[in-house]
């Protein structure tokens, strides 16, 4: 039976992935119709994102599974209309960029770059960087993509510990969880880096109270999502030297304020939601895969947790 497939994204991103798409399910040997306009009750798959508009999955009564191109599910998760499977974006393209990033990011707080880069006083200070081995850096949040940067920094020999609400074995990485563990975690992590999903339960996990556990001077790095941190919280450590220096590439708000301490804070930096993104060519090899899984009766990848919200 032919499945029809409608594309519930941003109009300017269906040109780019309707070619990904026809061919990935020509490929896949699906019998399909792709489109952004069908009548509710013949569709069989959304391919979606939250700027396509699609908000009440009510009159979509033949719906089989909701395909997200968003790592991040909190827009959708907790829709009450949406009955059927949903699964979130986990591609190789999103989590290589984002390692690459994150890697980046610490190996400059670790060997020390912006000082090396901003201060050309004539002031020769020989002071080399410790080795990674002597470096602990804390992972909060092990998805996908916090998996696979702990991995790419314990690659590098940084001593790696990770964090989860619960619990996870991931080889070479210690992995701690609950708040007993996240209290642990911290009190040791001299570069943190937080992955995690957007939940009620994840909301200012970094607070007054737990950059209070961080050594004197440590470096913050989220690329995760913006309400994980207290703001001003985060700011008052700052200014006191609690926290040494935060780079930051989500906020609550975005594109951040131009008024916001953060811009002109001298132990910030921000960036602009550039961390990683959605790759189409790889998205679209995950979404064409959970539908040849969903018309073969095999289970569907990357399913989310609607009671979790991720």
């Amino acid at each position: 039976m032919t499945v029809n497939v409608l594309f519930s994204a941003s109009p300017a991103l269906w040109p780019v992935y309707e070619p990904l798409l026809t061919n990935g399910l020509t490929e896949a040997g699906v019998d399909f119709r792709l489109g952004t306009d069908f009548e509710p009750d013949q569709v069989d798959y959304v391919v979606y994102a939250p700027n396509g508009g699609l908000q009440d999955f009510t009159p979509y009564t033949r719906l089989k599974a909701v395909l997200s191109l968003w790592a991040g599910v909190e827009k959708i998760a907790d829709n009450d209309s949406l009955t059927v499977p949903l699964a979130r974006m986990v591609d190789h393209g999103l989590t290589q960029g984002m390692t690459e990033w994150v890697v980046g990011h610490v190996l400059r707080y670790h060997l020390g770059m912006d000082q090396h880069i901003t201060v050309q006083n004539g002031n020769w200070t020989p002071d080399a960087p410790p080795l990674a081995t002597e470096r602990q850096v804390c992972v909060l949040g092990l998805g996908a993509l916090g998996k696979a940067t702990a991995h790419a920094l314990a690659a590098l020999n940084f001593n790696v510990t990770g964090w989860s609400r619960s619990a996870k074995d991931i080889a070479g990485i210690a992995c701690l969880h609950g708040e007993d563990g996240l209290r642990a975690a911290l009190a040791e992590a001299e570069i943190v880096v937080l992955l995690l999903p957007d939940t009620p339960a994840t909301v200012n996990t970094l607070n007054s109270e737990t950059l209070a556990l961080l050594p004197k001077g440590a470096c913050i790095i989220n690329p995760g999502r913006g309400p994980l941190i207290d703001d001003d919280a985060l700011l008052t450590a700052l200014n006191s030297g609690q926290v040494g220096h935060a780079t930051l590439d989500v906020f609550r708000v975005e594109p951040l304020p131009a008024e916001h301490a953060y811009w002109a804070h001298p132990n910030v930096t921000v960036t602009p939601h550039i961390a990683s993104e959605t790759r189409p060519v790889t998205a679209a090899q995950v979404i064409c895969e959970n539908i040849r899984r969903g018309e073969a009766g095999e289970p569907f990848l990357h399913l989310v947790n609607r009671d979790l919200g991720y």
